[in-house]
């Protein structure tokens, strides 16, 4: 009688060829990376006026820079900043590339969803922070201009001050709404439990306003706006867990009657 063959077998390599590997997956994310940021430079005038669409909308129609350097970096940081959002499916693919190898294949399956639904979660996350968090911000922020005590208060908003707070928006948004994915992950990795995750739900939402506070910028608007979204992704994690517990005890009876 054959013995059972470990379908893990035929991936399984030397310490020095997992370096060799990593190191080739490591090249491909960095060309990804150089390519989309040398495109992202050369159109990085358009995309920052994107990005600068809310601040005009909130009103004000000027930005300023007062070092000689800043203008020049802030393009340089607009075109790594795109880069970097362009060419994450690519150094995503390569990650998943070099680990894929030393799973079993029902990992692959468990895993591969995560990983596809990953950019999509945080591109939705950054666009909400783009078209509803940060023209709120701005209006509540700029609201702060006019007289006061007899003098004029204008805000003079620098160049690199405004895109390090746009920035910070779509970054702590998009990775914000990455939640549920990290607690299907948690769940498949039997580190917690449905049960668990329900039972915690109050402490749930006080941590959601915890992650909002930290890192939303600092006005209560902002911190809602980002810690109600939060809320729903937790329950919206709890019902896909379920879903998930019923398919998977549906295929366990399955196997159980053949």
């Amino acid at each position: 009688m054959n013995a059972p063959v470990d379908e893990l077998d035929g991936s399984r390599a030397p310490l020095l060829d997992h370096i060799v590997e990593l190191r080739r997956r490591l090249l491909y994310s960095l060309g990804a990376l150089a390519v989309a940021f040398a495109v992202c430079l050369y159109f990085a005038e358009p995309i920052f006026g994107f990005l600068v669409q809310p601040l005009i909308r909130a009103g004000q129609k000027r930005i300023y820079y007062t070092g000689l350097f800043e203008a020049f970096f802030v393009q340089l940081k607009v075109g790594l900043f795109a880069g970097l959002m362009i060419s994450f499916p690519v150094i995503a693919n390569q990650l998943w590339r070099f680990v894929s190898p030393g799973l079993y294949r029902k990992e692959k399956r468990a895993l591969l969803p995560f990983l596809i639904a990953t950019p999509f979660l945080f591109a939705t996350g950054a666009a909400m922070a783009y078209f509803a968090a940060v023209p709120a911000a701005l209006h509540f922020l700029l609201s702060y201009q006019g007289n006061v005590g007899g003098i004029e208060q204008t805000a003079l908003p620098a160049v690199d001050k405004y895109l390090d707070f746009v920035m910070q928006f779509l970054f702590a948004f998009g990775i914000a709404f990455l939640l549920p994915v990290v607690l299907m992950l948690l769940e498949r990795a039997g580190i917690v439990t449905r049960t668990q995750l329900a039972g915690a739900r109050r402490y749930a939402i006080v941590g959601c306003f915890a992650i909002a506070l930290v890192l939303a910028p600092p006005d209560a608007g902002s911190m809602v706006m980002l810690a109600v979204p939060l809320i729903l992704l937790y329950e919206l994690a709890l019902i896909a867990i379920w879903f998930t517990e019923k398919r998977r005890g549906s295929a366990e009876t399955g196997v159980e009657a053949v």
